[in-house]
């Protein structure tokens, strides 16, 4: 049954905002209005957030032909809080829900002391993790979740190459690949080695010394994350009829087609993508490019893994609220282990 509408809670709140796009723009720590809770949407209060490279590209403007935020507007697409308010047409969810997500985009806004969450996004929290390393889980995991089992369907006893397997993405990439029962080879520095062993990769190149293109073969599903030279050498590793999901691009015309782009921008996609494309026809492969798309429900099942212990988030570090600049910055170096993130208490 739908309930009366939500009372609108007035009052400010604090939040990092975004005046203007440009590479090195520190965001600004400034006063807002407390947003108003539609009827299918869910108020709350963030307690801890993550730290993406995706915050500080759309910053840089590389994401305005896709996501064309106007300034100004709050950064931040992950979050872990407690919910303070539901919509009229809310019954999942109730005040005092300990809750995470990655907001839709368009929804985005995490560096902020509140934010409404569209409810198809948002679910329980994993019981087993604190607000912080709860925070550190929505986009890597529905990334790796989607990368793996949508796209690549990643089967027991098949082989996957993640690559930068100490990274956000990959250190979940590679604990939910083992759950799936796959063999996971992966690639990350000397002092990571350990690191992803741990985590359950079967074999492990040191990127420093070795090549991966002329250590595997014969796999099937790669997790393609790094630049256009990482991806031409990507190919090699591939069986006949495998997979490479590319979540770094280039983008496809079936992202455009899912984007609902305009002609021009399908136009670009398919000649960026023209040449990866033929490649994979070539070879007897499968190409597809990955946006990360928001879902409560994929987040409730990485929960369920989370709490059965078969996955855990890694967080490298974290920041107080007020340090989120220097959190973006850290972010940009590229030295994390698994995911930074901010704590707002």
């Amino acid at each position: 049954m739908t309930r009366p509408p939500a009372p609108a809670i007035e009052g400010r709140m604090q939040a990092f905002i975004l005046d203007r796009y440009g590479r090195q723009v520190a965001l600004r720590l400034g006063e807002i209005a407390t947003p108003q809770v539609r009827d299918d949407e869910v108020l709350v209060e963030v307690h801890a957030a993550a730290v993406n490279l995706l915050d500080a590209k759309v910053r840089n403007g590389e994401f305005k032909p896709i996501l064309p935020y106007r300034p100004p507007f709050v950064l931040g697409h992950d979050l872990a809080g407690v919910v303070v308010q539901v919509g009229a047409r809310v019954s999942q969810f109730k005040p005092g829900d300990e809750v995470y997500a990655r907001p839709a985009d368009h929804h985005i806004g995490t560096f902020a002391e509140r934010i409404a969450v569209p409810a198809p996004d948002l679910a329980l929290k994993p019981k087993t993790l604190t607000m912080a390393e709860a925070a550190s889980l929505p986009l890597v995991g529905l990334t790796a979740w989607q990368a793996l089992v949508e796209r690549g369907q990643l089967r027991r006893g098949q082989q996957v190459f993640i690559q930068a397997g100490s990274g956000g993405v990959g250190t979940i990439a590679i604990q939910l690949a083992k759950h799936l029962g796959a063999t996971v080879a992966t690639t990350t520095s000397t002092a990571n080695l350990d690191l992803v062993r741990g985590l359950g990769a079967d074999v492990v190149i040191d990127y420093t010394q070795e090549d991966f293109a002329a250590k595997l073969r014969g796999y099937d599903l790669v997790l393609h994350s790094q630049d256009a030279r990482t991806l031409a050498r990507s190919w090699r590793v591939l069986r006949p009829g495998g997979r490479l999901v590319s979540i770094s691009g280039p983008p496809d015309p079936a992202f455009a087609d899912e984007l609902g782009a305009p002609w021009y921008l399908k136009r670009f996609m398919q000649l960026a993508s023209f040449r990866t494309r033929r490649t994979a026809k070539r070879l007897g492969t499968e190409f597809s490019f990955l946006f990360m798309k928001a879902s409560g429900a994929q987040l409730q099942a990485l929960a369920e893994l989370v709490d059965a212990g078969a996955i855990r988030p890694v967080v490298d570090k974290v920041f107080p609220f007020a340090s989120t600049n220097e959190a973006i910055r850290y972010v940009e170096t590229g030295r994390a282990k698994g995911k930074i993130v901010i704590t707002m208490r």
